[in-house]
């Protein structure tokens, strides 16, 4: 088809079909113009914009009923030229836009949307989107005036109507997105660059329909959320940029204080015109308080990310554009803007934040009212709500009040401190968090879980940071919730707290808490350890930096008082199981004005006598409560790096105690803080730390050690120390080892458990230490026992020594045989041991582990027959690890063997079946290495 580039062209082609159309309103004849108008040039259809709109604005005004696809065609042919030219005049404009509307409202109720057909009602729309962007230049500005105020209102009441009641989510959004372009905001370049006439030319005829625009648009926000998300965000678009438009500062700061006195032949109009005069900015600012108030509250809350999104963008640019027409929505803004700060989408998030560092770098405030005071309010208010919350099983609500807390902290920065140093804000905001921390104890699998008799103690030191890794941080349960959201946002406020407030203020306040009531104790010790990571400017999110930092000085300091508490006997030694309360009273002490630690090198702790049982649920928060203080030992040397070095000597103690407790998540968790230590103060491995401060922890366990009966904890200590040391720390521990033999010898009917405990532990070490070669030499000599040439020679032993135990059982029975009998004829007589050559003077001398061996053999003789079945079956323990220990040694393991042996057989004839197996096995690893060390 051929081009028409010239209006002579085009007029000539388009003339007939405008005749015809003019005469013949026809789907038809608007199908055939509409075909034609294809084939004209954009230049050529300009200059006959008005002869081809003529035939097709008579059509719709024909009187009578019209059929709807011809509406529909006309509007589309309408829609075609516009889009394709430019509305140059003013009078063409309103009366285009006078007859779009006309389109959509019926003539009996012309205020409202007439009954059309959906594909109608967009076409209509459309239609009004196209003619506002084709009025060129100034010409769009001659509908913002009051003699069209009319006109502009009845198009608003028309969209606001189909917005609102239409079902149809298209309609929704494409009334939203037109009422936008009616305000002239939106996104084209033409009406983005209103000058302050124009806006204020705008705004003054938008004040007019402000309380309908806003009303309604706040109905369409918050309504059924199954019309979708992108009719919410369209309203929520088009609600900021109107109000933002009419309560701007700067346009209300140029309005005149009286209204000026319209013409005469204008009055009428003129009344509909608003002023925005002071008394009418305060009004309205109190009515949009309550519509802002409701917007927040749905929105923030929104299911659909983009809602909440659009909900920052809604916030950012009144706080930008009306920060003091709009001072009594500030909070509900506020309120908004923190809530989001922690959103689970990013991109909310990082909106969020930015606007939030942005609002609090401007101090986007009214002069009349600091954000400090703002924000005060709000975070007493949320103080006081936030337990009767966490009382109930709205998640989402725990999750969006933390959130605001959270934010509301954030955003006040550097200015927490206005609010900390408030006592009524301070004690609400610390009962908030104590009362909401506090911690489930009830589960019976906390006590049950524990760790029996040093199993896996054996193992290689350095295997200590693979295998302890789940213990450092153990999960907690709450009595008040159980989303880990919940409790990462507590530890973020804990944490915002300690990074921009008062430390020793917080500190001080805290310990009070935790000191008080052993209600809030653990609770408190959670909050202190959170305080101080937040100080230090670990894993804390803030939106501006704080002003000045606490120095290394101040931490330590901090840190020093927090450590003395944790560690003081009344909060360290506490009932975590019924088996250690009878073994070794383990249960508080009262309070005393002495800072006695378990670590400490003089001085003894005196226990008070046990308490009746205590029930479960006690010795469950007792256990917590001790995890807890060893994860702040352990936040603590992470904050000081290896200026906790310096801390050392009253913190490795007490954690090594708990290290060897028999507690699992007890010694799981020491052994994280363990691990936490030595990463902080830059030492390898818990081997190296342990071996540095050897000096110190010896020194240390021999002095509690010989009051064992008062620090019934040195065991554990040695344990610990012996399990994850080598054998390098043996000279150190020698002469503790025999002070804990000289002190059995005098007290082991009394002491004598405890002193095992110890003996097993340092037997374990020796047997790891030394007794692989040991392990090595008994499979060898059972390898060669087992061949043919020595299998006369281990015959002849055993039976030697069976024979050996029935001469003495028939002696003991008294029936003494006859010597001239001819069994005993039959006896062969024992061979001479042959001269060995270490019984030679140049014997070298017996090994130190190897006389630690012996001696502890000699005492553990004497224990078999305790009346005790828990003694008798740890000696036996510590008697097999003796037989391997002292294996290599054969001259010395031979008499010691001879002497265990009629212990040993009482053990296996008359004892309880768990003594007699026990037995057993003692008595073949005795025969195993006696026969070895014979051979």
């Amino acid at each position: 088809m051929a081009v028409f580039d010239t209006p002579q062209e085009a007029f000539a082609a388009l003339r007939p079909l405008c005749v015809q159309l003019t005469r013949a309103q026809t789907v038809e004849n608007v199908s055939r113009l509409q075909s034609r108008l294809a084939a004209v040039s954009a230049p050529a259809l300009q200059q006959l914009q008005e002869y081809v709109l003529f035939p097709l604005r008579f059509a719709l005004k024909v009187p009578g009923p019209r059929q709807e696809r011809l509406v529909l065609s006309l509007l589309r042919c309408i829609s075609s030229v516009l889009a394709t030219t430019c509305v140059k005049k003013p009078e063409l404009l309103q009366e285009l836009f006078s007859e779009l509307c006309t389109c959509l409202a019926p003539p009996s109720s012309p205020s409202k949307p007439a009954p059309l057909s959906e594909e109608l009602k967009l076409a209509v729309i459309q239609a009004l989107h196209t003619l506002m962007h084709s009025a060129y230049g100034d010409v769009i500005l001659s509908l913002y005036q009051p003699s069209t105020l009319p006109l502009l209102g009845f198009a608003v009441s028309l969209l606001l109507g189909l917005a609102e009641q239409e079902k149809a989510k298209q309609i929704k959004i494409s009334s939203l997105q037109c009422l936008q372009v009616l305000a002239l905001q939106c996104d084209c370049q033409e009406h983005q660059h209103l000058d302050e006439d124009e806006a204020q030319q705008c705004g003054d005829v938008f004040a007019s329909f402000l309380p309908g625009i806003s009303i309604t648009l706040s109905r369409v926000i918050t309504g059924d959320i199954k019309q979708g998300h992108k009719p919410t965000v369209s309203a929520i678009r088009l609600f900021y940029q109107v109000v933002g438009l009419v309560m701007a500062d700067e346009q209300l700061a140029r309005a005149p204080k009286d209204k000026e006195k319209p013409p005469v032949e204008q009055s009428k109009i003129a009344e509909l015109m608003v002023h925005r005069g002071p008394d009418w900015s305060k009004s309205t600012a109190e009515k949009l308080c309550l519509l802002l108030q409701k917007v927040v509250e749905f929105s923030s809350v929104h299911p659909h990310w983009k809602v909440r999104l659009e909900l920052v963008e809604l916030v950012q640019h009144l706080l930008r554009n009306c920060s003091r027409s709009l001072v009594d929505s500030f909070g509900h803004l506020l309120k908004a803007l923190v809530g989001l700060v922690n959103d689970e989408n990013s991109q909310v998030q990082s909106r969020c934040s930015e606007v939030l560092r942005g609002a609090a770098e401007r101090g986007a405030v009214a002069q009349s009212r600091a954000l400090a005071d703002v924000l005060s309010e709000n975070l007493h208010s949320l103080a006081t709500a936030l337990p009767r919350l966490m009382n109930s099983r709205d998640d989402a609500g725990k999750v969006s009040t933390l959130s605001l807390l959270l934010g509301y902290l954030k955003l006040l920065g550097p200015r927490i401190n206005i609010v900390l140093n408030s006592t009524s804000h301070l004690q609400r905001l610390s009962k908030a968090l104590v009362q909401v921390l506090e911690l489930d104890v009830t589960d019976v699998k906390i006590v049950e879980d524990r760790r029996w008799g040093g199993e896996g103690a054996c193992g290689p030191a350095g295997s200590l940071q693979r295998g302890v890794q789940r213990g450092r941080s153990q999960k907690k349960y709450f009595r008040f919730f159980a989303e880990e959201k919940v409790f990462q946002l507590l530890q973020q406020v804990c944490r915002v707290l300690g990074y921009y407030g008062n430390l020793y203020l917080l500190v001080d306040h805290f310990m009070g808490l935790y000191g008080d009531s052993g209600m809030y104790r653990k609770q408190a010790a959670l909050v202190l350890n959170e305080l101080i990571a937040g100080a230090a400017g670990t894993g804390v999110d803030v939106l501006q930096e704080r002003e000045v930092a606490p120095s290394v000085d101040d931490l330590r300091g901090s840190i020093t008082s927090v450590l003395d508490e944790y560690t003081d006997p009344a909060n360290w030694y506490l009932i975590t199981s019924i088996e250690a309360e009878e073994s070794s009273p383990e249960h508080a002490v009262p309070r005393s004005g002495l800072a006695a630690r378990p670590g400490a090198l003089c001085g003894s702790v005196l226990l008070p006598p046990p308490e009746p049982h205590p029930a479960t649920r006690t010795m469950n928060s007792n256990i917590w409560q001790i995890c807890i203080q060893l994860e702040g030992v352990g936040c603590f040397a992470a904050v000081l790096g290896r200026e906790f070095r310096s801390l050392l000597l009253s913190a490795l103690y007490p954690v090594l105690e708990k290290a060897g407790d028999k507690t699992l998540l007890i010694s799981e968790t020491a052994l994280g803080t363990l691990v936490d230590i030595c990463e902080a103060c830059s030492y390898d491995s818990v081997q190296c730390l342990i071996n540095e401060n050897s000096d110190y922890l010896v020194n240390g366990i021999s002095l509690n050690l010989r009051q064992l009966a008062h620090q019934p904890h040195a065991s554990r200590v040695l344990d610990t120390v012996l399990r994850h040391s080598d054998a390098s720390l043996l000279p150190l521990v020698e002469d503790v080892i025999q002070d804990v033999l000289s002190a059995l010898d005098q007290s082991y009917s009394n002491q004598a458990p405890a002193f095992l405990r110890v003996l097993l532990s340092v037997m374990t070490a020796l047997g790891r230490w030394f007794g692989s070669s040991c392990a090595g030499d008994q499979r060898r000599g059972r390898s060669e026992a087992s061949s043919r040439g020595q299998r006369a020679v281990t015959a002849q032993g055993v039976e030697r020594l069976f024979l050996d135990y029935v001469r003495q059982k028939q002696i003991a029975e008294g029936n003494v045989p006859d010597t001239g009998d001819e069994e005993t004829d039959e006896i062969p007589p024992l061979a001479k041991p042959e001269p060995n050559d270490s019984d030679t003077e140049g014997e070298a001398p017996l090994p130190s582990h190897a006389q630690l061996a012996k001696a502890v053999m000699e005492r553990c003789i004497h224990l078999l027959s305790d009346g005790s079945l828990r003694v008798r079956l740890k000696v036996l323990d510590v008697l097999e690890l003796c037989v391997t220990v002292l294996h290599p040694h054969g001259n010395h393991l031979l008499p010691m063997a001879h002497r265990v042996w009629p212990a040993l057989v009482t053990r296996l004839i008359s004892d309880d079946p768990l003594a007699v197996l026990r037995a057993f096995k003692v008595q073949q690893q005795v025969s195993a290495s006696s026969l070895q060390a014979g051979a």
